[in-house]
């Protein structure tokens, strides 16, 4: 979340100071530095030279499937609400700004604040889901969204939304970490790359379908129709996960 944070800002800044091939070159060099500091300073224990090699995990090899769908359709949840308002937001703004030259900038602001909350809160909600339980986190800050999304539809001004879309940056912040552990409690470790590469993959589909599902919304229902519908799949996601974490529950009591 920071570098969807940080990023943005720093190459909207740097074509104008070291132009636009440079920027690229600078965006290779930070990945590259982060290939040495892997190399480097990420140490992994070696198998003895007789230890059979285990074979990679798969679905089959997870005990319960219900909870970790129920994760994976959370991952998507996370970006989706996050991304939805993303082809309607500069327009969405214009009619809260009376300022026609103050549009971009708040756009880029709402846009930004939902990052922001999600960077001051990922940590402190991840030990809030350690001593209350991650799947009850999980159910609570998607209803959050759901709630934040309503007021969102009646705003009359950027500051509103801003403020809203911050609120909302701290509830998603608090999901992915407490999604990443149910996954991890749930799939032995010789599984757990092969699952949590499907949780990322979950979140990219939620990437591409919140702007899709956003703007066909926005072009045939109206632009307060998206918060809307993201809201509606926000609380449809919390039932979701209150009804596997009472499945669960009835199986472990049987």
């Amino acid at each position: 979340m920071a570098g969807n944070l940080v990023g943005p800002l720093i190459g909207g800044l740097l074509p104008g100071l070291i132009g636009i091939r440079s920027t690229f070159f600078f965006a290779g060099g930070l990945i590259f530095v982060s290939f040495i500091m892997t190399t480097l300073f990420v140490k992994e224990e070696r198998r003895a030279p007789n230890q059979p090699k285990r074979k990679g995990g798969g679905w089959g090899d997870v005990p319960l499937l219900t909870p970790v769908i129920a994760m994976l359709a959370s991952a998507m949840l996370l970006m989706f609400a996050n991304m939805s308002i993303e082809p309607i937001i500069t327009v969405y703004v214009s009619q809260l700004v009376k300022d026609p030259k103050h549009v971009t900038l708040v756009a880029g602001i709402v846009m930004s604040a939902a990052a922001l909350g999600s960077v001051l809160a990922a940590p402190r909600v991840g030990r809030l889901a350690d001593r209350l339980g991650h799947q009850r986190v999980i159910i609570w800050c998607l209803a959050a969204c759901g709630v934040l999304l309503i007021p969102q539809i009646f705003v009359t001004s950027g500051t509103q939304l801003i403020v809203l879309r911050f609120l909302m940056g701290i509830a998603l912040g608090g999901l992915l970490p407490a999604i990443t552990s149910v996954v991890r409690h749930n799939v032995p470790d010789h599984a757990a790359g092969y699952i949590l590469g499907y949780a990322t993959s979950a979140q990219y589909i939620g990437q591409v379908a919140g702007p899709l599902a956003g703007g066909f919304i926005a072009a045939h229902a109206g632009m307060r129709s998206v918060f809307v519908m993201t809201s509606v799949m926000m609380f449809v996601g919390a039932e979701f996960n209150v009804w596997v974490v009472g499945r669960a529950r009835q199986a472990h009591t049987s």
